[in-house]
């Protein structure tokens, strides 16, 4: 059986995702209500989101986010796993990874902070960027 300390960090940014995919629905199912939108399929995603108050569409918004850039991460993490690449340094560069998109999700989902996420975001990217690079150098 494969084992590798690279699992850890993949596991529970899945797991935060499902956090935030919680987070959302206790957040917009009582907007909905509350403002009571009426679920139209032919409305656009547009129209719907300018129904929900900032708050709730925040939630959302960082959901959606969970699921682009950490897609990558999952790839890169997942290969070094495979080549047997999870050494101290690229296991703290993966834990780097995950804690920043936490930081990322509660400014998001809370106060929104246009530029302080932007900071964090930058800091999750170079992490990553790290990591791309080590399994780069072992791949080629």
């Amino acid at each position: 059986m494969l084992r590798s300390t690279l699992f850890a960090p993949i596991v529970a940014l899945v797991l935060w995702t499902f956090v935030m995919w919680a987070w959302l629905y206790a957040t917009r199912i009582p907007a909905i209500r509350k403002a009571r939108i009426r679920l139209d399929p032919e409305q656009t995603k547009e129209e719907f989101n300018a129904q929900m108050p900032p708050q709730a569409r925040w939630k959302a918004d960082n959901y959606n986010h969970l699921l682009e850039q950490p897609t990558l991460f999952y790839a890169v993490a997942l290969t070094l796993a495979m080549l047997g690449a999870g050494d101290a340094l690229n296991t703290m560069l993966a834990w780097s990874y995950v804690v920043l998109r936490v930081a990322h999700s509660f400014v998001q989902a809370t106060t929104n902070i246009i530029l302080l996420r932007f900071w964090i975001f930058v800091a999750s990217s170079l992490v990553l960027l790290a990591l791309t690079l080590r399994a780069t150098a072992i791949v080629f």
